[in-house]
C-alpha cells in the first residue's frame, strides 16, 4: 500500500465540517457568498464581477471544464480534456497525443468529433413546479412524473431554438431543482495541444502529487457557420506569476461530490459500490496495458482508454480509503446526529420532515441486492465499447421518438436529443481490437459477478463464450460507419427492425430486460432516496440557512481561495514550481523523459518562470479545465489536478490540506514561445 497516500487521504478526512468554513465550498453562480469572500479575502466580488466570469465560462461535453480567453472563441483548457480529440484526428502516420498538435493558421485547426461546448446564460428556480407535479407520488409514479416535469420544463424554455440548450438540474440531493439555458456552440476545433510526455510529465506517479511539471493545457475555438465566433466577454490572460497569499476564483463545472450523503449511503460506498468499481478498474488496467505491448499502433490506440482507466483507479483508491478512516465515518456521525437532534427539537420541523434517514437505512439492502443486475446490466452495459454503445442508443431512441417528449426515458427528451444526435453521428475512428477487449471484459465481468446460472447472464452470453461472442459481435458491426448510423437514426422502428447488424441485433435482445432492470432500480432505489433526500435537504435549509452549498452535479461553480502550499509532517511544500525543475526532474526514462523540442528550448526559456502552482480552492473531477482567476477577473491558469490529500474530497474539504494544482499562464506562455514557435497563438492571448 501507498503509505503516503493512505497518510494524506487520512489526514483530509479530519476536517468534514457540516456547513461551509474556510475556502469550502463549489457555489452556484446565483447564491455566492460574496460577504463571506470579502470578510475571508478581503476582496469584493460584485454582479458585474460574476456576470463576466460566466460569460466566460465553458462546460465541454466530454465531462470538462474550459474558458473563453480571446475576443475570437478561443478557448482554453486542458490536455486531458482533448485527449480524446487528438486521438480520434490522429492515425498512424500522425499521432498528435505523442507528437502534439499545433493549428498555425485557422484553416488547418481541426473539429473535434462528438464535443459540443455550452456557456450558461441563465438560472430560474423551478422547484415548485416540480414538487407540484410530483406531490403525493412515490416509486414508479414519481420517477415518471419528475422526468415528465423536466422533459416539459426544457422544451418550454428552449422550444425549437437550435443554438439553446436547456437542463433541469436537480440539487440537494432532490431537494432543488433549477433550469439551466445554456448558449450550445456544435463546432468545436482543435489549435494546440502538446504532446503527452509534456502533459502528463511524471505519469501515474506523480498524478494527484505535487511538486508537479506538467503543461496540462490545450486550446479549441469555438465556430458558428464556419467562422470563428466573436467572444467579447472572455478572461484576461495575464502572462504574470501568481503571488503567494493572492486570491484566487475556479470556475467550473465540478461533476459529482458525496458530501451530503448519509451514514447508511457512505457505508454502502464503502462496503459496495466503490470495492466492485476498483477491482474492475484494476483488472481492466491489467488489460490495457498488456494490450498497449503488441505494438506501437497498440500502444496509440490504448492511451486515452488507459490514461482515463489508471486516473479513475487512483481517485477511486482515494476515496475508499477516505472512506475506510475511521475519523471520516466518526466526523460525518456527527455530523448527521447534529442534524437530527435540530430536527427533533422543533416539533412542527420533525413532523414535516419525519424520519428519513431510518427510510434510507432500509432502502440500503434493496440497493445492495439489485446492484449487480443494474450496473452490469443497465449503468455499465457494454463496458467501454462505442459499438455496443451506438447500437443500445439507437435502438432505443427508434422506440423513444416515438413517445411524447414527457413520456420517454428522460435522456431522449427532445431538449437533449441534439446532443445525443451529434455524438452519435459525429465521424470518429472505432478500433476493433479495442472494440473486443472492452466488450469482452463487460461480458466476463457479468458472467463472474452473477454468475454463470444467472438468467441475465444466460440473456447476454446464451450459449456463446465472451472470447467468441465479443469476437463476433465487433466483427460483424456496421455501425463504426457514421453513414449507417444515421440511416438507422433516421430509418426509426422500421429500419431498426431490418437491421443485420448482429450489434443491433443484439441490442435489441437484451434491452427489454435492461429496461427492467432499470425501472426496478428508479422504482424501489432511486425514487424513495430522493423522496428522503429531499426532506433531509429541507432540514439542512431549517438548521444552517445559506451555509449549505449543493453538492456538485456537472453544473457551474464558483469556489474561492488563494495561492498558497501545505504543510505535512513538518514538511513545508511551497506553493510554486519553476522551469528550472522540470530539467532537474527529468530523466532518459518514462514517465519522466522530456521531449527533444522541450531541450532544444532549455536555453532559450526564462528557467525561474513558474511553471505550476497550488491553491485552496475546492474542486474536484469535472473542474479539469476551469480557469483560475485573479479578483480582477485576470486568468492565472487552468486548473488540472489536485493534491494527494484531495483525494477524500468527495466526501469533505480540508482546507489546512486540500490543494487544487494548475499550470500557469506565466509557464505556458513562455513554452509557447520558446518549445512550440506558436507566435501567432501568443499575440491572440494579448501577450507583446
Amino acid at each position: 500500500m501507498n503509505l503516503k497516500l493512505a497518510g494524506a487521504v487520512a489526514a483530509a478526512a479530519l476536517c468534514l465540517p457540516a456547513v461551509a468554513s474556510a475556502d469550502e465550498g463549489m457555489w452556484t453562480f446565483d447564491a455566492f457568498p460574496s460577504a463571506r469572500v470579502e470578510q475571508s479575502l478581503g476582496v469584493k466580488i460584485d454582479q458585474k464581477w460574476l456576470d463576466r466570469v460566466q460569460a466566460a465560462s465553458v462546460r465541454l461535453t466530454s465531462g470538462c471544464s474550459a474558458s473563453l480567453v480571446s475576443p475570437d472563441g478561443l478557448v482554453l483548457t486542458n490536455q486531458h480534456c482533448v485527449v480524446e480529440c487528438a486521438q480520434n484526428l490522429s492515425s498512424g502516420s500522425a499521432d498528435y497525443v505523442k507528437d502534439s498538435f499545433l493549428a498555425r493558421t485557422r484553416a488547418e485547426e481541426r473539429t473535434c468529433p462528438g464535443v459540443q461546448a455550452e456557456i450558461l446564460l441563465s438560472i430560474a428556480d423551478v422547484s415548485a413546479d416540480v414538487a407540484k407535479s410530483t406531490s403525493g407520488l412515490t416509486g414508479g409514479d414519481f420517477i415518471k412524473a419528475r422526468n415528465a416535469a423536466y422533459a416539459r420544463l426544457e422544451t418550454a424554455a428552449c422550444g425549437t431554438e437550435t443554438t439553446v440548450r436547456c437542463q433541469v438540474i436537480g440539487f440537494y440531493r432532490g431537494g432543488q431543482h433549477k433550469l439551466y439555458r445554456y448558449r450550445k456552440y456544435s463546432d468545436v476545433r482543435l489549435v494546440f495541444a502538446p504532446e503527452l510526455s509534456a502533459a502528463f510529465f511524471g505519469g501515474d506517479p506523480d498524478n494527484f502529487n505535487f511538486p508537479r511539471y506538467a503543461l496540462d493545457l490545450a486550446f479549441l475555438r469555438l465556430y458558428v457557420n464556419g467562422k470563428a465566433v466573436r467572444t467579447p466577454q472572455h478572461l484576461t490572460w495575464k502572462a504574470r506569476a501568481p503571488q503567494p497569499g493572492e486570491a484566487t476564483f475556479v470556475s467550473g463545472n465540478p461533476g459529482s461530490t458525496d458530501r451530503l450523503l448519509t451514514v447508511a449511503q457512505l457505508e454502502t460506498q464503502r462496503d459496495l459500490t466503490l470495492p466492485v468499481g476498483l477491482m474492475q478498474r484494476s483488472e481492466l488496467r491489467g488489460r490495457l496495458i498488456e494490450f498497449s505491448r503488441r505494438d506501437a499502433e497498440s500502444r496509440r490506440i490504448a492511451t486515452d482508454s488507459l490514461f482515463g482507466v489508471e486516473n479513475s483507479f487512483k481517485a477511486s483508491f482515494g476515496r475508499q480509503f477516505a472512506l475506510n478512516t475511521p475519523s471520516l465515518m466518526d466526523a460525518k456521525r456527527a455530523e448527521e446526529a447534529d442534524l437530527r437532534a435540530r430536527v427533533a427539537a422543533d416539533p412542527a420541523l420533525a413532523a414535516r420532515i419525519g424520519d428519513p434517514w431510518s427510510e434510507i437505512v432500509a432502502i440500503q439492502k434493496v440497493y445492495a441486492d439489485q446492484f449487480l443486475r443494474f450496473r452490469q446490466l443497465e449503468a455499465g452495459s457494454g463496458g467501454a465499447s462505442d459499438l455496443f454503445n451506438y447500437a443500445q442508443i439507437l435502438v432505443r431512441a427508434a422506440r423513444e421518438r416515438t413517445l411524447p417528449s414527457s413520456e420517454r426515458l428522460p435522456e431522449f427528451a427532445d431538449a437533449r436529443l441534439p446532443l445525443m444526435e451529434k455524438q452519435l453521428l459525429d465521424a470518429s475512428p472505432v478500433d476493433l481490437a479495442l472494440e473486443q477487449l472492452e466488450l469482452e471484459f463487460w461480458l466476463l465481468k457479468t458472467r463472474e459477478y452473477l454468475t454463470a446460472d444467472d438468467p441475465i447472464t444466460r440473456l447476454v452470453l446464451g450459449r456463446d463464450s465472451p472470447e467468441s461472442l465479443s469476437q463476433s459481435l465487433v466483427s460483424g458491426s456496421k455501425l463504426g460507419d457514421p453513414a449507417v448510423r444515421k440511416a438507422l437514426w433516421e430509418g426509426g422502428e422500421a429500419a431498426i427492425a431490418a437491421s443485420d447488424d448482429p450489434m443491433i441485433r443484439y441490442a435489441l435482445k437484451i434491452d427489454s430486460e435492461a429496461r427492467t432492470v432499470r425501472k426496478a432500480w428508479e422504482t424501489q432505489v432511486s425514487a424513495p432516496t430522493e423522496s428522503a433526500a429531499a426532506r433531509i435537504a429541507s432540514a439542512r435549509f431549517a438548521a444552517y440557512g445559506d451555509k449549505v452549498y449543493p453538492d456538485a452535479t456537472f453544473s457551474l461553480r464558483l469556489s474561492y481561495g488563494k495561492v498558497a502550499g501545505w504543510t505535512w509532517r513538518g514538511t513545508e511544500v511551497p506553493p510554486t514550481t519553476n522551469l528550472a525543475g522540470l530539467y532537474e526532474r527529468a530523466t532518459d526514462a518514462e514517465p519522466f523523459r522530456v521531449a527533444d523540442r522541450w531541450l532544444a528550448a532549455r536555453d532559450r526559456m526564462k528557467l525561474d518562470t513558474v511553471f505550476n502552482f497550488v491553491t485552496t480552492n475546492d474542486i474536484v473531477g469535472g473542474n479539469s479545465g476551469s480557469p483560475v482567476i485573479s479578483a480582477k477577473g485576470e486568468i492565472l491558469g487552468a486548473a488540472f489536478d489536485g493534491n494527494i490529500h484531495s483525494l477524500g474530497g468527495s466526501y469533505g474539504f480540508d482546507g489546512a490540506l486540500n490543494r487544487t494544482v494548475v499550470v500557469s499562464t506565466a509557464g505556458a506562455t513562455e513554452i509557447l514561445r520558446h518549445v512550440y514557435g506558436a507566435e501567432a497563438l501568443v499575440r491572440e492571448l494579448g501577450v507583446r
